[in-house]
């Protein structure tokens, strides 16, 4: 909801003692919070220069008002919904951050922190506005990327849609089977060929020898070298089979396959070539605890690592996660994450993990979702270049989705929560307007 206030002659409710000068003023209240004019006219300042910056003249600093004052008051609501929900970045969080930002400017956090104050910046503001916008980023990854859904069939239509872009350097070699049909089958005869196909299917799935049964029932050319279509590369494919190859793993079986000709049923024997992901697997289980507005984040490591010394007392880490985690999804399954690929997980909880000898709980530690304990079972090195590409795939479509459904989620924040607006006469004034505060 959003008020529009229109003051009188003198401006927003604007004081004006007897030397003439503006003392500071609300133009904005953002539910129990407000916007300053001078946080409006500091921040327009700042993004003025920047497009100067980039496109060598800044517009008009009348039309600069309403966009920015936008992102003032989104901002606003995202820190209020973070505080209410329990986020808090620390000063250890808040170092790192800083350290980062200095070291893409190849410089250390003291030249960093200089060359900020002889460019005129205010140091102590800066980090604020910095943990502010860590906050702002956990919230958006909390409330945003959790309603973003990627199916596997959409992930399937990607890779397919690029399929010879992916694959162009991959060999395989093929078996193939077909159960043929004549021109103009009746619909009986298509039936029993269909089921025909999908009994043969069921046997190769589960083991049967895939030479034999194309020797006995398919009606392929390469039916004598029991179906064998020997090493092609990604464009020597038939397109009819290109979309399930790319996807299937080296002994895998396809599902039933229609055309013209009949149903096919094919198998990846073997895969050669291409880049071969060999990656490090962990199964890990953990057990969340998370701050909320009822329970400080005091409280909550505090409930953490009660649960961690009735672990280290003899209780079962699988029945604490059942009865006392937060990750629902997880807790029904002992706290049980199952294999997880590295960039599975958020950093801290993967640095924690990956530091982690198998079969000894961690102590407590932190990341965006909460408080965590966590106890590796076991690792082992797994071919991952398949899942690597079905990662990089489900990736690109989370990117794809993330901006419209953070545009809907910020109009919804926006639209249901109470702002008003005082804006009747803005002083402008130069390129940095002297308002002085009521604490002067």
């Amino acid at each position: 909801m959003i008020l529009l206030v229109l003051a009188g002659s003198t401006g927003l409710g604007a004081q004006v003692p007897e030397d003439g000068r503006l003392i500071d003023r609300i133009i904005a209240v953002v539910e129990e919070d407000v916007i300053m004019q001078s946080e409006l006219l500091r921040r327009m300042d700042e993004i003025g220069q920047q497009l100067a910056a980039r496109d060598g003249q800044a517009p008009p600093r009348e039309v600069l008002i309403r966009p920015v004052l936008d992102r003032l008051i989104l901002e606003r609501l995202q820190l209020q919904e973070a505080r209410r929900i329990g986020i808090r970045i620390d000063d250890i969080t808040l170092n790192n951050a800083m350290e980062n930002i200095a070291r893409e400017n190849r410089m250390t956090l003291v030249e960093f922190r200089d060359r900020l104050v002889a460019d005129g910046v205010d140091f102590p503001a800066f980090r604020e506005q910095i943990r502010d916008e860590l906050a702002i980023n956990q919230l958006r990854r909390r409330q945003v990327d959790s309603r973003i859904q990627v199916s596997e069939q959409e992930i399937d239509d990607l890779i397919a849609s690029e399929s010879g872009a992916i694959d162009r350097d991959v060999e395989y070699r093929l078996l193939h089977l077909l159960i043929s049909l004549p021109e103009g089958a009746t619909p009986d005869r298509i039936q029993a060929a269909r089921e025909q196909a999908l009994k043969i299917r069921e046997e190769a799935a589960a083991g049967a020898d895939f030479t034999a049964l194309a020797l006995r029932e398919s009606a392929g050319q390469h039916a004598l070298d029991g179906g064998d279509l020997g090493w092609r590369n990604a464009a020597q494919v038939p397109t009819l089979f290109a979309r399930h190859v790319v996807l299937m793993r080296e002994g895998e079986v396809s599902e039933v396959i229609r055309s013209p000709s009949g149903f096919h049923i094919i198998k990846l024997a073997e895969r050669r070539g291409g880049t071969r992901a060999q990656i490090r697997q962990t199964r890990v289980r953990h057990i969340l605890i998370t701050p909320t507005e009822v329970l400080s984040s005091d409280e909550a490591l505090e409930r953490l690592s009660s649960l961690r010394s009735r672990i280290e007392d003899g209780a079962d880490f699988a029945e604490l996660a059942r009865a006392h985690s937060d990750d629902r999804g997880s807790a029904l399954r002992g706290g049980d994450l199952g294999w997880t690929d590295p960039g599975d997980l958020v950093p801290q909880f993967e640095d924690i993990m990956n530091r982690q000898p198998p079969g000894r709980v961690s102590d407590p530690f932190r990341s965006p979702f909460g408080w965590h304990i966590l106890e590796v079972l076991e690792r082992r090195d797994h071919d991952g270049s398949r899942e690597l590409m079905r990662a990089q795939a489900r990736e690109i479509i989370r990117d794809r989705k993330r901006d419209d459904e953070l545009e809907l989620w910020l109009r919804r924040l926006r639209d249901e929560s109470f702002v008003e607006l005082r804006l009747d006469r803005l002083a402008l004034g130069g390129p940095t307007t002297p308002i002085e505060s009521p604490a002067r």
